[in-house]
């Protein structure tokens, strides 16, 4: 795409992928268990949201825990702590299985029947730039009505997609859309 850059931050400019920014804020609004999987209570959190039902059991599975039902039975009545490495699958799979279910209902929430949702973009940090390689960038706001892509792809863990997604929506700004590819913040509520 011709407006994508391709130096970023040679002259000091500080900001982040705009398609990360955005997984980010869902991600917050998806409201993932605030204890850290390490303590005992955001573990036997995480193990019971992924062993509650059938279905959730599969789609731990699916996400990469690959435990006996012997194991999971031994870390919840707390006979057996798991490893560091069983630590990160767990949480992982809990945040693979909370993206998928939150996903309809972000997607609903932000479509909002066709209406869409706003979004700000606050623009990248120029502060370490010298004066003559500043560019003009200021706040935008948009009204983005089809987040399904964008969605879908976050829900997947695909960056790519979601990158491509992201990138189709900011097109709506206009000739200057590639100022907004990088970014301090994204905001929006659903």
């Amino acid at each position: 795409m011709p407006e994508r850059n391709q130096d970023f931050g040679k002259y000091g400019a500080r900001g982040i992928r705009g398609h990360e920014a955005v997984a980010r804020r869902l991600d917050a609004l998806a409201g993932y268990i605030a204890t850290p999987v390490t303590t005992r209570r955001g573990l036997l959190a995480r193990l019971h949201y992924l062993t509650r039902t059938e279905h959730a059991r599969a789609a731990a599975r699916e996400a990469g825990l690959t435990v006996t039902d012997r194991t999971l039975k031994a870390w919840l009545d707390g006979k057996r702590t798991p490893t560091q490495k069983n630590l990160e699958r767990v949480d992982a799979a809990y945040r693979a299985v909370r993206r998928h279910n939150v996903a309809r209902y972000l997607l609903a929430r932000l479509n909002r029947e066709g209406r869409g949702t706003r979004v700000e973009i606050h623009p990248l940090n120029q502060s370490q730039v010298s004066r003559p390689r500043q560019r003009f960038v200021e706040f935008r706001t948009l009204n983005i009505r089809q987040w399904d892509r964008i969605v879908d792809a976050w829900a997947a863990d695909d960056t790519e997609a979601l990158d491509e997604a992201w990138v189709d929506r900011i097109v709506d700004l206009g000739s200057q859309w590639g100022q907004y590819e990088y970014v301090t913040n994204i905001g929006f509520a659903a």
